[in-house]
């Protein structure tokens, strides 16, 4: 983005495509705040958007949490009177639901003419991070009802909301239509990933240690993170050992796990493991801190990624 950042600076004329394919690129690249900026840049400079320009700013926004400009978006698409076509429309879903305001989302699908597959996930995800479990599973019947074929994402996206709703019963239904082929195709390490926590977080312990175990994958970070946040909350002091001790394993250089590891030995009073553990953050040059909330944000983060 560097280069293309000096050639942007050097040409004389910058139109409605040079600047698009700048917010795309930021976009593609990660840095969402980069592309609004540009984005801004380009109103300022009076340059008229169309509409591959208001999809990409719209990933942008949907990216960084920018809910303002997406609504400015979203009322510049109806003040021009743009057809809200399925690209346009799905693109609007999307950064309304990653954004908090998936009513906006539900109104915007009830306006499209045509709706496709990635349609309906944006609605299913949106509602999935709007813990609103129950909805993103009437949303999900009713896809099914109307003809289309759930992908990968969709089935990661029902399951997330299983999780963040509590429904143990459903997902186990759902993963299980998964795993006997219903679908088309095997579940992924994220459908497992989503598995593990919804068993975890609900008490069901050694069902979900014995899905990580048994499952095709290597556990990931974030299954030892289902297991280590279950086990605490749950009150099971070993599981939360082997799964911090799994995560030390995992990323050697972060510190948080290593304080969980010493707190769980101070709770269990097993002071020798607990004084060799501040010695291997010694030798490793770490300072004790409080880690635990830490730990927690980053296990939240690494379901909420699994919806990105």
């Amino acid at each position: 983005m560097n280069s293309c950042v000096e050639v942007f600076d050097e040409m004389l004329l910058r139109d409605v495509v040079s600047w698009t394919i700048m917010i795309k690129g930021y976009k593609e690249a990660g840095k969402h705040d980069d592309a609004l900026i540009a984005f801004e840049r380009m109103r300022s400079a009076e340059v008229l958007p169309n509409q591959v320009t208001m999809v990409n700013a719209l990933a942008a926004c949907a990216g960084f949490g920018g809910l303002d400009m997406g609504v400015w978006i979203h009322e510049f698409i109806e003040r021009s009177r743009w057809e809200l076509d399925v690209i346009l429309g799905t693109s609007l879903i999307d950064m309304y639901g990653k954004c908090g305001r998936i009513e906006a989302g539900l109104l915007v699908f009830e306006k499209m003419g045509e709706k496709n597959l990635f349609t309906w996930n944006a609605v299913i995800k949106g509602l999935a991070l709007a813990k609103s479990g129950k909805e993103a599973l009437s949303w999900f019947l009713r896809m099914e009802q109307e003809g289309f074929k759930p992908d990968e994402v969709t089935l990661i996206a029902v399951l997330c909301a299983c999780v963040h709703s509590g429904l143990v019963h459903i997902g186990r239904q759902v993963f299980s239509s998964l795993i006997h082929g219903k679908y088309g195709f095997s579940p992924s390490v994220k459908h497992y990933a989503c598995m593990v926590d919804l068993l975890a977080r609900s008490g069901f312990l050694e069902e979900a240690l014995r899905m990580s175990k048994g499952m095709p994958f290597e556990p990931t970070k974030s299954i030892w993170g289902a297991l280590l946040a279950g086990g605490r909350a749950h009150g099971s002091l070993e599981l939360s050992e082997l799964a911090a001790w799994k995560l030390v394993e995992l990323e050697p250089g972060n510190s948080a796990y290593y304080v969980v590891l010493a707190n769980l030995y101070a709770e269990m009073e097993r002071w020798n493991n607990m004084e060799k553990v501040r010695e291997l953050m010694k030798e490793r040059g770490f300072k004790k801190y409080l880690g635990r909330s830490k730990i927690e944000l980053e296990h939240q983060n690494d379901i909420l990624a699994l919806l990105s």
